[in-house]
């Protein structure tokens, strides 16, 4: 699979309702998952919020979106993200370790609860971005 990049946009509490909107525009397969059912809700009224939604258009147009958890601010303006998503570990972790130099890191490339190695950090810059490293299919 080829290193993709794409927009992931964060939402208060309506990303689910966002990405159907999004869906009826570009079309496409929408996945979305809760943070109920991968287990990371930590507040009684999360587990229905969207941890994960991705739109994959027929034309090739994907953008990803979530809804920000409560133990997280939401500030609108800054609520978009650039993500990097693929199953080349060496390459993903490459643009992690240079593109974070001289930035914030948010969250080290680490297992995710979902099975994958997943990391957050602000680049030098100021814009956000996440890498997600696709773990083994079984």
């Amino acid at each position: 699979m080829q290193t993709r990049l794409n927009p992931y946009i964060s939402f208060k509490d309506n990303a689910r309702e966002a990405m159907e909107f999004y869906k009826t525009v570009f079309g496409g397969n929408l996945v979305v998952n809760t943070y109920g059912e991968n287990g990371v809700d930590q507040y009684p009224d999360e587990g229905n919020k969207i941890m994960h939604a991705m739109l994959e258009a027929d034309n090739g147009i994907t953008f990803m979106a979530a809804d920000t958890p409560n133990s997280m601010e939401y500030k609108p303006g800054t609520n978009m993200s650039i993500s990097l998503s693929g199953d080349d570990e060496e390459e993903l972790t490459t643009y992690f370790e240079k593109l974070s130099v001289g930035g914030t890191i948010g969250e080290p490339l680490a297992k995710a609860p979902w099975g994958d190695t997943f990391g957050m950090f602000t680049d030098r810059f100021g814009v956000y971005w996440m890498v997600n490293i696709e773990g083994q299919k079984v």
